[in-house]
This record gives C-alpha cells, structure tokens and sequence, in this order.
C-alpha cells in the first residue's frame, strides 16, 4: 500500500514526485514516458531561470532533478483504470495494479490526428507529430507543417534551418500563435502560409511525397517528403473513467487539485486549467503534492 501513486512523469508529474521525495513519501511514479511534452518542445524561452533551453535539454534537467531522490519508477507502463475501492485507491496499469492511498494524475495530453486517408498509412514514413525528435530527418527536403497555433509555429522555426521549404498549412483565417513566433516565422523567404486550408488526404508510395490540401482556390496537391501534424491535443484520460472531465476530456480540479474522488489529484495539462504551460504545469504538480500531504495528515 503506497502513499501516492504519481500517473505520468512530465513537467507535472515529476515535480510532484520531487516533493514526494522530499516529503518521505511512500510513493511510486508509473508513466509510459519521461518528460512529456516537453520533450517535444524546441526552443523553449519562458521557463524561468533559463533564458533559453531546449524541451529536450530541459527534460533531461527534470530527470536529472529526480533521480537524485531516487525516485521509483515504473516506465514504460501506462495506466488503464483508476477507482476507489473502500478506502483505497487502485490503480489498474498494462503490467499490473497498485494500491495506494492517494493518487495524482498527471498524464498530460498526446497529439490530435488528422483523420484523413493515408495519415496512418505513412505514420513514421514522412509524417510524424513530433518536428523536435523527427525534423533532422529531413534536410533540404520540402515538408508540411499542420497547424497555425504555438505547436505549428514552433515546428516551423525548427525546420527553418533544417528543410528547404516549408508549407504551414493553417484551416483558420490567420495564424493564431503568439506574435512574436509569427512574425519569425513570416520573417523566412523559406515559408509559405496557407489560411482557411484543410488536408485531405496524405499520399506516397513507400514514402510520404504529397498531401492534398482543399483552399479557397480548389484542392491541390503540394509535393513534400515530410509531414509534421501540429492540430493541437487530446488528455490521455481514457483510463480515468469514474473521474469528471469538462467536454473536451480534461480532469476538473479545484484550487486544491482536487477531483471528485477522495484522494486523488490532477495535475498539469490534464486538468481543465485554463492555461498549458511548462512551468504552469511543474506548478501545479508542486500543489498536488502537497494537497495530497495535507489529505494524508487529516486521514486517520
């Protein structure tokens, strides 16, 4: 029987599992991955303390920091249910299940598909959602960013000095990222914007080597050899059945991180929080600790 039971290692989770160490908590960190994210991220210039540092870089930072508590974790291992039994919460995961007496879920969000055909026949063949971990792969080649919000606009900066034309192809009337990635991104003769366009398919034959993309012109096809899907996120909450969500599938948590089952906590971009931040997030996984700390003192 553990204290707490930490579901993910991002931002969120693996602050939370620094507190919980330092608390000398009984505890146990199950997350398919480490960083989150995060790891994703490319040039990262708002998290305080650093100027400027890489989601990869800062990654290594947050696990770095953990592993000096020697923090046990689970990786590799995701969880596929969570409820409250009596007075115990039991956590149900791919390779096993956990009792514990509190719980933080802090299993972040994953990338929005396309849907369109060809998508899942040339995943990781030419199109990828991660222009962070993939867009080195494709130097001097012409690719496809989807999507015209921080996501798309951070992949485009990346592939400037890596590819040798970029289409962001963008379903809203103007781009919606923060001005200033806008305007680096405009700023390259590299780039060109397609507003009010849609995909409609992905095609290729081993590889990816076009996509068609309905405007207000028509459809076209562009020719490229990469394709980096940017449409925003999805929480990975599927597994938390018997916990409310608002409607796009997010935990919803008081000021306290509080969900509506007794002893266990959301954290992070899980949550309904109004604003997905690194450094919200690492936040919020320091005040879900600590309202787990003070559930745990009050319980008999």
């Amino acid at each position: 029987m553990y204290d707490l039971i930490i579901i993910g290692a991002g931002p969120a989770g693996i602050t939370a599992a620094v507190y919980a160490a330092r608390k000398r908590m009984n505890f146990l960190v199950i997350s398919k991955d480490i960083g989150g994210q995060t790891a994703w991220s490319g040039e990262i210039e708002n998290y305080t303390g650093y100027q400027f540092i890489s989601g990869p870089d800062l990654t290594a930072k947050f696990e770095e920091h953990m592993r000096k508590y020697n923090v046990p974790l689970k990786e590799g291992e995701e969880a596929i249910d969570i409820k409250r039994i009596g007075d115990k919460v039991v956590v149900k995961t791919n390779k096993g299940v956990y009792e514990t007496k509190t719980a933080i879920v802090a299993s972040g969000k994953r990338s929005r598909e396309l849907g369109v055909p060809g998508e899942q026949e040339f995943k990781n063949r030419g199109l990828t959602y991660c222009a962070t971990c993939d867009g080195p792969l494709f130097p001097n080649k012409d690719v496809a960013v989807i999507g015209g919000g921080n996501s798309g606009l951070d992949a485009a900066l990346q592939l400037i000095n890596i590819a040798k034309k970029i289409y962001v192809i963008n379903v809203t009337e103007s781009l919606t990222g923060d001005p200033i990635m806008q305007e680096k991104v405009m700023a390259s003769d590299k780039v060109t914007v397609l507003n009010k366009a849609q995909v409609t398919a992905v095609s290729g034959d081993k590889l990816v080597s076009g996509i068609k993309v309905k405007t207000l012109e028509g459809e076209k096809t562009l020719a490229v050899q990469g394709i980096f899907v940017e449409i925003g996120l999805i929480p990975n909450t599927e597994f938390a059945k018997v916990i409310e969500k608002n409607q796009r599938g997010e935990i919803k948590v008081n000021s306290h991180n509080e969900t509506n089952l007794p002893g266990v906590f959301a954290a992070g971009d899980v949550t309904d929080i109004p604003e997905k931040q690194i450094i919200i997030a690492a936040g919020e996984g320091s005040k879900a600790t600590l309202g787990v700390f003070r559930y745990l003192a009050r319980l008999k």
